[in-house]
C-alpha cells in the first residue's frame, strides 16, 4: 500500500498540461461571456413569499427550532442508550458539587447552584443542537455573575462584618442580603437569555467571531485567577469581604493575606486533603483513561467524605469551619424576576451573554467537527437564551458549556442529548430527596473542588510559547486580554480586549506585505522575487502585489509602497520634467536676448568689414549653441541621467495584481485613477489583474469604468498582462527626448 500511495504520488508531480489560447483582457472575456439572467423581485412579493406558508414549510421551521424533534425519532437505542446512561451518570455526579461550589462563586447560597444544573440542563435537551456539550454551571459566569452580586449588594448595605469574630454578624442579615443578591443574579440572567434570545432569533451567530481563540484563551485565564484568588478565603477559613470591579483580584489578595494569622487551621487541613485527593484522581483519570471503563467520580466521592467527616466530627461547632449550611428540600415556584434591577446590570447581562455563547459554540464545534456532525450557532443562541431566560422564573443563574464535564460527558461515551438529561434528573433527586444530607459539607471542599477543576485553565499559560513561536499579534491579544482582566475586572478586561483586538486587524491592514513578484522560467507561476533564487522579473515589466484591500485607510501607504518597489515615482518624474521644461523656455529666452543684443552691435564699419564681420558672426553662433548644450551638460552628467532615469527608462509596464484584494472603495477606485493617470503620463502603462467577481462590482459601481478602453486594462490572470505588455518595447537611448536630459537636476533636488 506504501509503494502504491508513492506512485500516486510521483504521478501527480509528473502531471503537466498545455493549453493554447489567446491573451484575454477584461474587455475582450466579458464580450465573450454572457451573465446569466436573475429575475429580480419586488419587494412586496418577497415580503409575501417570506410570509407564504407550508407544510413542508411549517414542518422545517419546527424541527429547526426543537432539533429534539429531528433527533428523537430517529434515536438508535440498542447503539446509543447504554453509552448516554454511563455518561448522563458520570456528568451528574460532577454536576452536583460542582453546582453547589459554583454557587458560591456566585455569591449566592449553594442550592441555587443545583436548581442552576436542572432546569437549563433539561431545558437545552430540547433546543440544543451540539449533542456532546455538558449545560450548566460554568466557573467564569459563576464568578462574573458573583462580581455583579457583590457590587449592587455589598455587604455594608445589610452591616455585615468582614472580621472572623464568630457573633459578630447577625443571621437575619446574612439572609436578607442573600436574597437580594438572588434577586441581583437572577435578573441579570433574564436580561442576558433575552439578549442571547434575541439575537440568535436576528441571525447574528456570527457575533462569537470578534472573540478570537486567544482573547479567550486569555480572558479565561485571567478568570482562573480571579476564581482562585476568591476561593482562597474559604480554603483558610478566613472572613473576608468580597471584591468586585477593577484591582478586585489584588485586593482579594491583600485581605486574604493580611488575615492570614486568622486562618482556620481544621478547614485548611479539610481543603488541602480534598485537593490532594481530586489531583491525583484526575492525573489517575488521564493516565488510565484508556484503561478505566469509566472515569473515576472524585469529585462526588470528596463531598460524601468531606460531608461525613464533618458530620461525624461535628466540625461546625467544634471547630467553627464554615459549612454548605440549609439546603431547602424541593423546588421553588415560579417567580417573575426584579425587572427594575435591569437598567443598573444591563451592561454586565450583555458581557454575559456574549461570553456565555462563546464558551458553548467553541466546545459545541470541537466536537461536531471530531464526530461528524453540523451545529446551528445561530440555533445555539437561542438554547443558551431560553435556557437562561425561562430558567431565571426558577431561581436560576446564568449558564454555558463546561468544559471539564463536557470532556467527561464525551469521553464515558454521551452519543446525544439524552446524557444532559439524565445528568439533570440526577440534580433533581438531589434536589427533592437528599439534598439536606450534603448540609454539613465544609466549604472549603467546594473550595477545593473549585480550584482544582482550575488546573486545566491555567495550563493556557503555555499559549505564551506558542503564540511567541507562531504570531506576534496573537501573542499581545492574550497578554492584553489576560492583564486587562485581571486588574480592571472580567466585564473592562472583555470591552478592552475586543477593542484591541479590533485595532490589530486595522494595524493588519494597515501594514500589509508589498512584493515585487517575478516569473519562474518556462511557466505561468509568479512569486516573490526576494524570495526565490529561480523567479526573475520579466524585462520592462514590474510586477506589484500587496496583500490587503485597497481603501480610504490603506490608499496612500499602497500608493508609497508602489513607487518604492517599482523605483518608479511618478510624480516625482512629472514635476521634475515641468520645472526643467521653465528652466529650458528661460535658457532658450536668455540666448535669443543675447542674439539680439550682439546684432544690434554691429555697425556700418562691420558691414564693410566682410572678413571681421564672419568670424564673430561664426563665433557667435557656435558659441550660442556651445552656451545652451554647456547648460545642459553641466547640470546633469550621464552619471546622473543613468542612475536617476534607470527606473523609469527601463519600465514599460506595471502590473497590479489584485488577486489578494477582496473590496475596493470609492477612495480606492479614485486612487487606482490616478495611478493609471500618472504613469501613463510618462509613458508606462498601467494593468490590473486577478480581480474578483465583488471587487469588479465595486469598480462598476464606483464608476471606475467610465471610460469604455479601462476595461482592457484588466486582465484575468497576471501571465495574460505580461504577454500583452511585453508586445511593448523599451524606447533606447537614442531615442529619448532631449527633455529628459533637462529634467534630471530637479529630480535629483527632490530625491
Amino acid at each position: 500500500m506504501e509503494h502504491v500511495g508513492e506512485h500516486e504520488i510521483r504521478l501527480v508531480s509528473d502531471q503537466m498540461y498545455c493549453v493554447e489560447r489567446r491573451v484575454y483582457n477584461q474587455g475582450v472575456l466579458q464580450g465573450q461571456l454572457h451573465k446569466k439572467e436573475k429575475a429580480s423581485q419586488p419587494l412586496a412579493q418577497k415580503i409575501a413569499h417570506s410570509c407564504r406558508c407550508s407544510s413542508k414549510k411549517a414542518k422545517s421551521i419546527l424541527t429547526s427550532f426543537l432539533p429534539i424533534l429531528k433527533w428523537l425519532p430517529k434515536y438508535p437505542v440498542k447503539e446509543y442508550l447504554l453509552g448516554d446512561i454511563v455518561s448522563g451518570i458520570s456528568s451528574g455526579v460532577m454536576q452536583l458539587p460542582q453546582g453547589l461550589a459554583y454557587a458560591l462563586l456566585a455569591a449566592l447560597p449553594p442550592v441555587f447552584g443545583l436548581y442552576s444544573s436542572f432546569y437549563p440542563v433539561f431545558l437545552y435537551t430540547f433546543f440544543g443542537t451540539s449533542r456532546h456539550i455538558s449545560i450548566g454551571t460554568f466557573a467564569v459566569i459563576s464568578l462574573m455573575i458573583g462580581g455583579v452580586a457583590v457590587r449592587e449588594v455589598p455587604d455594608e448595605m445589610f452591616d455585615i462584618a468582614d472580621d472572623n469574630s464568630t457573633n459578630s454578624t447577625d443571621p437575619e442579615n446574612i439572609g436578607a442580603r442573600d436574597d437580594m443578591r438572588v434577586k441581583v443574579a437572577v435578573a441579570v440572567t433574564l436580561l442576558s437569555g433575552i439578549i442571547q434570545l434575541c439575537l440568535g432569533l436576528l441571525r447574528f451567530g456570527f457575533v462569537a467571531i470578534y472573540l478570537t481563540e486567544p482573547l479567550v484563551r486569555g480572558f479565561t485565564t485571567a478568570a482562573a485567577v480571579h476564581v482562585f484568588t476568591s476561593q482562597l478565603k474559604y480554603l483558610f477559613g478566613i472572613k473576608t469581604k468580597r471584591f468586585s470591579g477593577p484591582l478586585s483580584c489584588l485586593c482579594s489578595l491583600i485581605a486574604v493575606f493580611s488575615n492570614i494569622t486568622k486562618t482556620n487551621v481544621a478547614a485548611l487541613v479539610v481543603g488541602l486533603i480534598c485537593m490532594v485527593l481530586l489531583l491525583g484522581g484526575k492525573e489517575i483519570n488521564d493516565r488510565f483513561k484508556k484503561k478505566l471503563p469509566v472515569p473515576i467520580p472524585m469529585e462526588i466521592i470528596v463531598v460524601v467524605i468531606g460531608t461525613g467527616v464533618s458530620s461525624g466530627m461535628d466540625l461546625s461547632k467544634t471547630y467553627e469551619v464554615d459549612i454548605v449550611g440549609n439546603i431547602p428540600r424541593g423546588l421553588l415556584p415560579p417567580k417573575v424576576p426584579d425587572i427594575h434591577l435591569i437598567s443598573s446590570v444591563f451592561v454586565d447581562a450583555i458581557a454575559i451573554a456574549i461570553v456565555g455563547f462563546s464558551m458553548t459554540i467553541s466546545m459545541s464545534k470541537i466536537f461536531a467537527l471530531k464526530h461528524g456532525y453540523s451545529i446551528d450557532g445561530n440555533q445555539e443562541l437561542i438554547a443558551l437564551g431560553i435556557c437562561n431566560s425561562v430558567g431565571s422564573f426558577f431561581q436560576t443563574f446564568a449558564v454555558t458549556c463546561s468544559m471539564s464535564r463536557s470532556l467527561v460527558q464525551e469521553s464515558t461515551g454521551g452519543k446525544t442529548q439524552i446524557a444532559g438529561t439524565l445528568a439533570s434528573l440526577m440534580v433533581l433527586l438531589v434536589i427533592v430527596a437528599i439534598g439536606y444530607l450534603f448540609e454539613p459539607l465544609p466549604q472549603a471542599v467546594l473550595a477545593a473542588i473549585v480550584m482544582v477543576n482550575l488546573k486545566g485553565m491555567f495550563k493556557q499559560f503555555g499559549d505564551i510559547a506558542h503564540f511567541w513561536r507562531t504570531s506576534k499579534i496573537e501573542l499581545a491579544i492574550w497578554i492584553v486580554a489576560f492583564l486587562a482582566s485581571v486588574f480592571m475586572g472580567l466585564d473592562y478586561g472583555l470591552l478592552m480586549a475586543v477593542g484591541f483586538a479590533l485595532v490589530t486587524i486595522i494595524y493588519r491592514t494597515q501594514s500589509p506585505k508589498y512584493r515585487i513578484l517575478g516569473q519562474i522560467r518556462d511557466t505561468d507561476i509568479y512569486c516573490d522575487v526576494e524570495e526565490y533564487e529561480e523567479v526573475k522579473e520579466c524585462p520592462g515589466i514590474k510586477i506589484f502585489q500587496a496583500n490587503s484591500s485597497l481603501y480610504f485607510a490603506n490608499s496612500e501607504l499602497y500608493v508609497n509602497a508602489l513607487k518604492k518597489k517599482t523605483g518608479v515615482d511618478a510624480c516625482a518624474i512629472l514635476a521634475a520634467r515641468k520645472k526643467a521644461q521653465k528652466r529650458h523656455a528661460k535658457e532658450l529666452k536668455q540666448l535669443h536676448k543675447h542674439e539680439k543684443k550682439a546684432v544690434l552691435k554691429l555697425t556700418s564699419e562691420d558691414v564693410e568689414n566682410g572678413v571681421k564681420l564672419e568670424g564673430p558672426k561664426d563665433e557667435l553662433s557656435v558659441n550660442g549653441k556651445f552656451l545652451a548644450t554647456a547648460a545642459t551638460t553641466q547640470d546633469s552628467s550621464p552619471d546622473e541621467l543613468e542612475h536617476f532615469m534607470e527606473p523609469g527608462i527601463n519600465v514599460h509596464s506595471i502590473i497590479l495584481d489584485f488577486s489578494p484584494v477582496n473590496f475596493i472603495d470609492s477612495v480606492g477606485a479614485k486612487t487606482l485613477k490616478s495611478i493609471i493617470k500618472e504613469y501613463e503620463d510618462i509613458g508606462i502603462s498601467v494593468y490590473i489583474t486577478g480581480c474578483n467577481g465583488s471587487v469588479m462590482d465595486n469598480l462598476v459601481r464606483l464608476q471606475f469604468f467610465d471610460k469604455p478602453t479601462r476595461r482592457d486594462l484588466l486582465f484575468p490572470s497576471i501571465h495574460d498582462a505580461v504577454l500583452s505588455s511585453s508586445q511593448l518595447k523599451v524606447p533606447s537611448a537614442s531615442q529619448r527626448p532631449l527633455e529628459a536630459d533637462s529634467y534630471m537636476p530637479e529630480l535629483q533636488e527632490q530625491n
